[in-house]
């Protein structure tokens, strides 16, 4: 009897753990690269968030924005990403003045949640003459890997500052990590561009004696170039309390904002567990903030409004709106147009190859 009965017991359990581990959605978020915040916003809405919405989030580096969008409009699995703002409003430029290719990638794309607001670093060696943004002009530039928010966030920098594109010959797309390299050692690079929510792990990681080899140039708002980039970025700075064993005072810089994305979605498989997402998200959002990378303690939880061509997601819209009324507040890819491909596009990834 007592045999059977432990035969019972472990049957039973087996059926119901083993639906449960079945029930568990598998879904996909892209990021940045391993050494970034976005990773690590990744890791935190999988650790607080996902497991009470039943989800088993995996989160995966990347080149950063431009290629997020295209993985999470064609690589099976990926329900999220974690794109900036100036890549996104990009696309729709790119779509509106008639790019086909990126009317498809972006059109069905709705956001989550404006997350928080992403430093801007503009890094030089210690004994450059430069001292100011607005002085990078005909220098050699690293302006971060092709298909990442970095890239297309230092071109169209560069393009509004000095109203011409970034130079194809003193330009390079490495690594932040590479560019470091060449920029203290050969000397083949004179300013490395990395965006990153402070404190960045890239950044953390640095021994004391960075501070002999590398600095930061400053933000003058009042620069010749400065005022015409405040359309689109503002002037913010990056602590010295994030890098106390770098930096001596606060640096003025530039900043743009981050947003979670995803698609609209419109079968139950799908939007059954995005509902469940956002109602966890607004739970566990103290958590977040208590227990997640800093730069949580920067994201609200709201939905302002949005400028034109931008849309919510309606069912994750919904839950975070009812959930804020209640709670507390705290394919394949197809081909390329056959058009003359622009700097903008070869960085979003809009070119054929």
């Amino acid at each position: 009897m007592l045999k059977k009965y432990v035969t019972s017991m472990l049957i039973a359990w087996l059926i119901v753990g083993g639906s449960a581990a079945w029930a568990k959605t598998e879904f996909k978020i892209v990021t940045a690269s391993e050494r970034g915040t976005y990773i690590q916003i990744g890791r935190d809405l999988a650790k607080f968030v996902a497991p009470d919405a039943d989800i088993a989030l995996d989160v995966l580096p990347s080149r950063g924005s431009s290629e997020n969008v295209n993985r999470l409009r064609h690589e099976p699995g990926v329900k999220f990403a974690i794109v900036q703002s100036d890549v996104y409003q990009a696309f729709l430029n790119q779509a509106q003045a008639g790019n086909a290719e990126a009317g498809r990638l972006i059109h069905p794309l709705r956001l989550i949640l404006p997350l928080y607001n992403e430093e801007i670093y503009f890094v030089t060696r210690a004994d450059s003459p430069l001292q100011y943004i607005h002085e990078i002009k005909d220098q050699r530039i690293n302006a971060g890997p092709l298909q990442s928010g970095t890239a297309l966030s230092t071109a169209t920098l560069y393009e509004q500052m000095f109203k011409v594109p970034l130079p194809d010959a003193t330009t390079t797309f490495l690594t932040n990590e590479e560019a470091l390299v060449k920029l203290t050692t050969d000397k083949s690079i004179d300013v490395v561009v990395v965006i990153a929510g402070q404190p960045a792990k890239l950044f953390v990681d640095m021994k004391p004696e960075a501070k002999q080899h590398i600095k930061l140039l400053k933000f003058d708002p009042q620069g010749p170039a400065s005022r015409n980039v405040l359309a689109t970025y503002f002037a913010t700075a990056v602590r010295a309390a994030s890098y106390p064993s770098w930096l001596e005072r606060d640096v003025p810089t530039l900043a743009i904002k981050a947003f979670l994305v995803t698609y609209d979605y419109r079968t139950k498989h799908t939007t059954i567990p995005l509902a469940r997402f956002a109602r966890s998200l607004c739970q566990n959002f103290p958590t977040l903030q208590a227990q997640g990378h800093p730069k949580w303690k920067e994201v609200e939880l709201s939905l302002p409004a949005l400028g034109k061509g931008w849309f919510y997601y309606p069912v994750v819209e919904r839950e975070l709106r009812a959930c804020l009324v209640s709670a507390p507040q705290s394919t394949p890819r197809p081909k390329a147009d056959s058009k003359p491909c622009s700097q903008q596009a070869k960085i979003l990834g809009l070119c054929e190859r």
